[in-house]
């Protein structure tokens, strides 16, 4: 399926409050991600978005319609070379290579622009389907930290992946 990466617009606001507005989504990203998704918390994130310095969150797309999010989060201080990868994309896209190819496309940008050595995500232990993309993509497990994150009354397990430039 055709998708692409673009700047996150105002008018992205009704697909991003349709398609984040997901416990199926909600359930694997953090908590600062709401559940449920409201009109006022999509225009807080565009906001939020358009007003950034430093971070670079990008809408990903198919015929021009958002239907997830992808972004790049740099490090402070000894982490300064690293940044966080971070991505969902709607269910009704799931199993199609979208995330697949964003990631890839997010982890050119990310080499070919920023000052930085790695790029590393942190998946749920549960969340399979994340662990593949990072995996298909050449991302390599770091770390597990058993039981570590704790989400609506349940512990999971913190999975780390991380990309060098070496990689490349």
């Amino acid at each position: 399926m055709d998708f692409n990466i673009r700047e996150i617009r105002t008018s992205d606001l009704d697909d991003l409050v349709k398609y984040a507005n997901n416990a199926n989504i909600a359930d694997n990203l953090t908590d600062r991600f709401p559940y449920p998704y409201s009109r006022k918390d999509g225009e807080e994130f565009i906001e939020m978005v358009q007003n950034n310095t430093t971070d670079r969150i990008f809408a990903i797309t198919t015929n021009d319609h958002l239907i997830g999010t992808i972004g790049l989060h740099p490090q402070s201080g000894l982490y300064i070379k690293n940044v966080e990868l971070g991505y969902w994309v709607a269910e009704p896209f799931w199993g199609k290579g979208i995330a697949t190819g964003a990631v890839r496309k997010i982890l050119e940008y990310a080499f070919e622009n920023l000052d930085v050595d790695r790029v590393f995500a942190k998946a749920f232990g549960s969340n399979i389907g994340s662990q593949k993309v990072l995996t298909k993509n050449g991302f390599r497990l770091e770390a597990c930290f058993p039981k570590t994150l704790f989400k609506d009354g349940e512990y999971y397990d913190d999975m780390v992946f991380g990309f060098r430039r070496e990689q490349l």
